[in-house]
């Protein structure tokens, strides 16, 4: 056991300082490197692979469902940003403003996008005419800017890469019907690609989306108790589509304005993937969306016939579909690779070497349980799609056994602040629904109430916090 706790020297223990341990994967592994400007990140290519197979799950999803893709601009005019009050207020104090174009002033101050609703519905409303145009169902790939005070790579940025999803429906029911929708798509991504399990539901109105008539998460909770908020759904009703004045001949003959919805997920993401499955030897990446999914290091790959069948697995494995790479640098003992790689999350390592080969055997080692046993070399492609299977379903089984041992039941306020401060959580309870009592609970405690979740359940007829009549069951929990 001590030689498991000491095998990544370099490498904080979680259970020491969680946020250090955080930095520390995340730079030992050549994910990031931070630019001049503060709180502006590069992703390396480890770190964007990742997000390129986030990216390719939904854009497939997306595309399946009848969006396509376009881009809109990234600067915005403050007077397009200033139509919809409640918008521009929430982001007013993250914005960033471009003021000169070169050396000479700008005559209207230009936004860099915090998030595009109001550039598209600028361009909305110069092209829609009629019902029979809808629904619009665009989606654009981007990066957005909002200046953070407090930035973590991945987790908090002032740069980040999402996708945005803007649609204009006829009805009210369709538009909901789409923010639903598209909040599903994000949960089966983060369960089926990512091993996540996330409460689903809806934002209270004190954290809601500013300028939404509703918004619907999915959360995950974090090893160290806390929460995050892994993608939004909107419906932001008429309020967009009257402040741009955007209306189409409905049915009847008569000018209507449509309702519109708002969707994203981003590359926090990834830093999700990190704090949900990561351990003290680094990264434990799920095999769907890890850039590596074998890594082949052969033994003793000066001996006659090593290195050939090393090649020969390769090649049946990528026959397979199966992200592989062959490690066959002579600078590094096969010992320093097993590190490496166990340190940068690849889910499987084989062994390959002369005596394996004898036997027809291949030695494969999983990242997620450190276990180890061989493998027939026949039939050997099918057999490790079979067992990336595997590694998935087990890693999401303990995410999710996880999240339940860290999510408590509490019957009174009192109680509550003793277990969020004793083993922070996922803390179920009722609420009366009021944003004063809500906010007292933020202000006193910081945590907040990360959901109303779609399954409900009722533990009882008063609110946990404040004792008045409950409206909901919540889920509440402190959140990056």
């Amino acid at each position: 056991m001590a030689k498991k706790q000491e095998f990544v020297k370099e490498i904080t223990k979680m259970e020491d300082d969680f946020p250090q341990w955080y930095t520390d994967v995340i730079m030992k592994t050549d994910m990031v490197d931070y630019s001049p400007v503060k709180g502006f990140m590069v992703i390396k290519p480890y770190g964007y692979a990742i997000w390129e197979n986030i990216q390719s799950f939904l854009d497939r999803r997306f595309k399946e469902t009848g969006h396509q893709n376009c881009y809109f601009p990234l600067l915005i005019p403050e007077s397009l940003l200033n139509k919809e009050k409640e918008h521009v207020e929430g982001f007013a104090p993250e914005v960033a403003w471009v003021t000169h174009g070169g050396s000479e002033k700008l005559a209207e101050r230009l936004c860099v996008r915090p998030t595009s609703e109001t550039i598209i519905c600028s361009m909305y409303s110069k092209w829609l005419t009629s019902y029979r145009e809808l629904p619009y169902l665009y989606n654009q790939w981007c990066s957005v800017v909002r200046w953070e005070k407090s930035t973590r790579p991945f987790l908090r940025t002032s740069e980040f890469l999402w996708q945005e999803g803007h649609t204009l429906h006829e009805t009210a029911e369709e538009a909901q019907a789409e923010t639903l929708q598209m909040l599903s798509i994000y949960k089966e991504m983060a369960e089926d690609l990512l091993a996540i399990p996330m409460v689903d539901g809806r934002k209270s109105d004190r954290e809601r989306f500013a300028g939404a008539e509703s918004t619907y998460t999915i959360e995950a909770l974090m090893h160290d108790g806390k929460a995050l908020q892994s993608g939004t759904s909107h419906n932001l009703a008429q309020h967009f589509t009257k402040a741009f004045d955007i209306t189409f001949q409905g049915r009847s003959g008569e000018l209507e304005y449509p309702h519109h919805t708002s969707w994203g997920v981003s590359t926090r993401l990834i830093g999700g993937i990190i704090m949900v499955h990561g351990d003290n030897r680094g990264l434990v990446l799920p095999p769907r969306v890890a850039p590596i999914q074998v890594v082949i290091i052969p033994i003793a790959q000066n001996k006659e016939g090593v290195l050939d069948k090393a090649y020969e697995i390769k090649k049946e494995l990528e026959a397979k579909g199966i992200r592989v790479k062959l490690d066959d640098d002579t600078n590094y003992s096969p010992g320093w690779k097993f590190n490496q790689y166990e340190m940068k999350g690849v889910p499987l390592r084989l062994e390959i070497g002369p005596r394996d080969i004898e036997q027809n055997i291949a030695m494969i080692a999983r990242r997620d349980d450190l276990s180890k046993e061989s493998y027939s070399l026949d039939n050997l492609g099918e057999s490790i799609s079979a067992l990336l299977d595997t590694v998935h379903n087990d890693m999401l089984r303990r995410a999710t056994e996880y999240r339940d041992e860290k999510t408590f039941t509490f019957k009174d306020y009192e109680e509550f602040k003793v277990k969020m401060k004793e083993s922070p959580g996922f803390a179920k309870g009722m609420w009366c629904g009021e944003e004063e009592c809500e906010a007292k609970v933020k202000d006193e405690t910081g945590v907040t109430i990360r959901c109303i979740p779609f399954n409900q359940e009722n533990l009882g007829d008063t609110c946990h916090f404040c004792q008045k009549p409950a409206k909901h069951m919540i889920y509440a929990a402190k959140a990056y």
